[in-house]
Order: structure tokens, then C-alpha cells, then sequence
């Protein structure tokens, strides 16, 4: 056996079956189908990156994906980045240039070391035959253990056309969390008394606790103790957001129409929040303003760096599903009672503000041809979807609609957003590796038309491989944020934030994929269902207004402006 071969066979141990990859490692290739791992096939190693991590956030294993050196290893640091930022452990495989060629300006030669380090957790290259397994396990455990991440393993092509050395490790550790760490028993007990004594405690669930498949302990939690659950973006799906404790998505969109808008007081007046795997970053805190400074925080995280980053709390480091299971122990016989009527009072706000949300839509109302309101179509998408439905969103706007308005249906629903670094263009990736995770879902991509611009050319992709992901494209003509975020701001917006008109519909008819431009408010609903009944990949090209906005807490600071704008924008000014 190779080497080339024996990376596939140890990939196989770990449990991998998809490698994101386009030729790269070249032999380990041509062996996969040998190791049951499925070959995916990308037009682009950013947009593959974001498949694999798509994948990874649904399944809980580990993503892999390949690339050449030089060209293909750098496309893979932007997905990387986010990834490290969202804590999804990746495994890229990069093939060099032969070691004999090293530091001679061998083809495609670039000092990959440099390359990663802003946005791998470790990065090693292997030159050894009889290294090979114990790399591939370091290189899996970095990613999976503690806070996860991204990893990089750097293969010389000659390295890989040699002869492979028996292999005696049978550890499979390409899942995570990999070890689900619990706090000392002292801090579980200080935690569960002051949860105990709160008066108005506040759960905020972040995106560690889909890591750590946490969604069932925090709603526990939540029904034992009557107290309100916050999410942020990436933690939206924690609980299912009809439950009388949900309040939504809190942070950067709270603005009006959301249920956050009229909630927000359960952050402000809460005495204590307990801070389940989030980053508290900035959007998840609306810049560090959501809270009291007098409340206490308890905060539940793998990493001990983000403990306390923001807010000083009591630590407790470990895995939030475990972390969670020992306080539930620990809060076993305490006698709640009292809090009963906590919860009614809860559950009548929540009624409200979800009231106040329709309320909302219907005076918002569908839009005119060819400048449809956004809130309409999601209105529409969320009365379709199914528990088991995937949503996954590009950055900027797509993400904001989204949160505001697409409901999580259940406990641990999977609405995926890429907020680790917010960029461009990973909408309709992250879609296709969702569906490769769960083939008999129906998963949607909402996308803008300048994310969507990123990578229009994996239509091609998802044809190719079957991957029937419907992608929404809200076509406004524009970069909506920073057209109307300068135009609000500074009376002024950069001419690279209008596009020439594009027919998205008319690029994916052109790639065998099914695609049609909505542009009346009667073709939404019917548009929708001829996208699922097409069993192809799908693009709906949705017509939209370009002064609408989602409800984001920037846009209330003008709100006067954005009425003198808006004005403006329709009389063509």
C-alpha cells in the first residue's frame, strides 16, 4: 500500500465518508470509493471549504477537504477563518511540491506555515512513512477536543507516492464534541444556588450548544427552573421558538417586527444570565448593551479564554451538554413552585410579541411587482417548512431575515448562519453540505444577490452530484447594507454597491438546475412549491424591494432618515 492510500484508510477509521476535494491528494482519490468516502467534487476550494463545514455543523464530524498547494490553499482560508471562529473542526489536506524541490521556486511553492496561522489550530506537514497515523490522529484530536477548529496537514507529493508502514491504531475520533469535559462539582453546586435565588434569571444559548447537542438539557433547564431563553444567530434553533419560554434571536436584530423588539426587557432587567457556549461577541450583545451592569453571569464554555472575555462570570469550563446534564443533577428536588407564576408572566409576553410580529407582517404587506417586501415571501417559507427542514443563510441581510423570521420548530433545529467572520458568498455552500448531511430533508439557502455572486458556478456543483438545495436569491439590485448603511450614515453610498441587473433564474436554467424569477406577490407560494416538486437544484430569483431592510437595531437609530431615503430611492433620486 501507498502512503496515498493510507491516508484514505485512516481518514475511513475515523468515520469520514465525504471529502470535499477536487483532484487533490491525487491518488488518495483514486482509492476512495475502496474506503466507502464520497468524492465532492467543488468548482472552487472557498466554496468547498464552506461545504465541508455545512457538513460538519450538521453531523457532528469532522470536515474534510483537499487542496493543491499555492492557488488551492489559499482559497481555503476564508472558509478556514470561519470556521475557526465558529468553532467547526475541519481537517484541510494540503498536497506540496516534493520535498527535493523545497525552497527552489519549486510550481506552486508558498510557505503554508505563514499561509494558516491566522486561522488554523494546527498546522503540521508529515514526511515520514511511519508518522503518518500518529499525525492524522493529532491532527483529528486538535480539531475535535476543546474548542473546535480547523487543522491543516501539509503532504509533499513525493511523500505520498511512497511506500506506507503497517498501521496498529484503531482509535476513531473523527467525532465531536470528542471529550465532554465537566466543571468540579463545587462550581455545579455555586452555580445551581444561584439559580436558585434569582429573581429573574435569563438563559442565553450561543452556538456551542449545537456543537455539543445541548438543545435538550437547556430546555430542560429552562421548563425545571420557569426562565426565558435568548439565542443568539448561531445558537437560533436551540429551543423550538413557539414554546411560551422562547424569546428569539437577541443581539444585532431587535428591531421592530421582532419578537425581540418588545422582549428585550427580560435582558435588561434580568439579575443573572446564564451564557451557554456563546462568544458574547458583539452582534450576540448589541455591542455589549443587552445586559445589566449589575446582573451576575454564569458562563458555560470549552474554551477558557471566552469565559469572562466581556462579562465577569462564575466559570464553569466544560461541555455544555454534560456541563448542563450535572447542573440538572444538582437542581434534582429543588422545589420550583415558586417560579410558577414567572412563567405565566412569560408566557404572556411571548404571546404578545409574536402577536405584535403579525400584526407587523400585515402592515408591511406584500410589496408591488417587481419590488416585493421580503417579510412577505418569509412569511409564506415559514408556514411551509417542516421540523426537519434545513435553513441555511449567507451573511449581511440573509442572516437578519432569517433570525427575525424563520421559526425554529423544535428543540435543536438546524438553521445554519455563518456568523463566525460574516462573509459573503457561503450561503448556498453551507446549504449543499447541510444536504449531504441530511439527504431527505428539504434544505433552503437564503442568499443575497451579492453573496450569491460568490458562487454562482457551484449550480454546476450541486447538478453535477444531485445535491437539490433551494437557494432564494433576494435580489435587490444592490449591496443593501452598505448601499443604505452609508446613504444613512454619511448622505452618500460607493458606486460598487449598485449591480447591473442579473437573471439568477436564467444562470441556473443554464446549468440543468430549475430556475424561476418571482417578481408578483401571487407567484411566491406557487414559485416555492414548483422549486420542491422539481426534485432539482433550485433557484427562486425573488424580485425584491431595495429599500426594504431586515430589522436590525442600526437601522432604528435612523429611523427618520430611512423614511426621507426610502422616499428618495422610490422617486429614482
Amino acid at each position: 500500500m501507498i502512503i496515498a492510500e493510507a491516508l484514505a484508510a485512516a481518514l475511513h477509521r475515523h468515520g469520514i465518508e465525504m471529502m470535499f476535494s477536487q483532484c487533490f491528494p491525487k491518488r488518495t482519490q483514486h482509492v476512495l470509493p475502496k474506503y466507502g468516502i464520497r468524492q465532492i467534487g467543488f468548482r472552487t476550494e472557498n466554496a468547498g471549504g464552506a461545504m465541508a463545514d455545512g457538513y460538519a455543523r450538521m453531523t457532528r464530524q469532522i470536515g474534510v477537504v483537499a487542496a493543491q498547494g499555492g492557488p488551492g490553499a489559499t482559497l481555503l482560508v476564508a472558509p478556514l477563518a470561519e470556521a475557526f471562529a465558529a468553532s467547526v473542526p475541519l481537517l484541510a489536506i494540503v498536497e506540496e511540491a516534493s520535498n527535493a524541490q523545497c525552497d527552489r521556486n519549486a510550481f506552486q511553492e508558498l510557505d503554508h506555515f505563514k499561509l494558516f496561522e491566522g486561522c488554523s489550530k494546527w498546522t503540521r506537514r508529515i514526511d515520514r512513512a511511519e508518522r503518518l497515523d500518529d499525525y492524522i490522529d493529532m491532527a483529528i484530536v486538535r480539531a475535535t477536543s476543546g474548542r473546535p477548529g480547523p487543522v491543516v496537514l501539509l503532504l509533499p507529493v513525493n511523500f505520498l507516492d511512497g511506500q506506507a508502514a503497517e498501521s496498529r491504531r484503531t482509535a476513531r475520533l473523527g467525532h465531536f464534541p470528542l471529550d465532554r469535559v465537566v466543571p468540579e462539582h463545587t462550581l455545579i453546586a455555586e452555580a445551581a444556588r444561584l439559580l436558585t435565588e434569582a429573581k429573574r434569571p435569563l438563559i442565553v444559548a450561543g452556538g456551542g450548544v449545537h456543537l455539543s447537542d445541548a438543545s435538550a438539557e437547556v430546555v430542560k433547564l429552562a421548563n425545571m427552573c420557569s426562565i426565558p431563553v435568548a439565542t443568539t444567530n448561531m445558537g437560533k434553533g436551540t429551543i423550538d421558538e413557539r414554546s411560551p419560554l422562547a424569546l428569539g434571536v437577541f443581539g444585532n436584530t431587535m428591531g421592530r417586527g421582532t419578537t425581540g423588539w418588545s422582549l428585550r426587557k427580560f435582558a435588561s432587567d434580568a439579575d443573572l444570565v446564564l451564557l451557554v457556549g456563546s462568544r458574547t461577541n458583539a452582534n450576540g450583545t448589541d455591542e455589549w448593551t443587552l445586559f445589566s451592569p449589575d446582573a451576575r453571569f454564569i458562563h458555560i464554555d470549552m474554551d477558557s479564554a471566552e469565559i469572562g472575555r466581556n462579562y465577569e462570570a462564575l466559570r464553569l469550563l466544560g461541555d455544555a451538554k454534560a456541563t448542563l446534564t450535572a447542573l440538572l443533577a444538582e437542581l434534582d428536588g429543588v422545589d420550583f413552585s415558586k417560579r410558577m407564576g414567572e412563567g405565566e408572566r412569560i408566557a404572556l409576553a411571548t404571546d404578545a410579541a409574536r402577536a405584535e410580529r403579525e400584526a407587523h407582517f400585515d402592515a408591511i404587506g406584500p410589496g408591488r411587482q417587481g419590488a416585493l417586501q421580503p417579510e412577505y415571501m418569509f412569511r409564506i417559507l415559514d408556514s411551509m417548512l417542516q421540523d426537519e427542514d434545513v435553513v441555511a443563510t449567507d451573511a449581511s441581510f440573509s442572516t437578519n431575515w432569517v433570525s427575525a423570521f424563520i421559526s425554529a420548530r423544535s428543540d435543536g433545529s438546524r438553521i445554519i448562519e455563518p456568523r463566525g467572520l460574516a462573509g459573503l458568498g457561503w450561503g448556498m455552500p453551507l446549504a449543499m453540505g447541510a444536504k449531504l448531511a441530511r439527504p431527505n430533508a428539504k434544505v433552503f439557502a437564503i442568499v443575497g444577490d451579492g453573496g450569491f455572486a460568490h458562487c454562482w458556478s457551484e449550480l454546476e456543483t450541486a447538478r453535477r452530484l444531485g445535491i437539490n438545495v433551494i437557494t432564494i436569491v433576494l435580489n435587490n439590485g444592490i449591496l443593501g447594507y452598505q448601499y443604505l448603511g452609508e446613504e444613512l450614515a454619511y448622505g452618500a453610498h460607493s458606486p460598487a454597491a449598485e449591480f447591473a441587473p442579473v437573471d439568477h433564474a436564467a444562470i441556473a436554467r443554464a446549468c440543468g438546475c430549475h430556475g424561476e424569477r418571482v417578481s408578483l406577490a401571487s407567484e411566491v407560494r406557487p414559485a416555492l412549491e414548483r422549486a420542491i416538486a422539481s426534485d432539482l437544484p433550485a433557484v427562486i430569483d425573488l424580485m425584491v424591494d431595495p429599500v426594504s431592510h431586515p430589522p436590525v437595531n442600526f437601522f432604528e437609530k435612523y429611523a427618520d432618515r430611512m423614511t426621507a431615503l426610502a422616499d428618495r430611492m422610490a422617486n429614482g433620486v
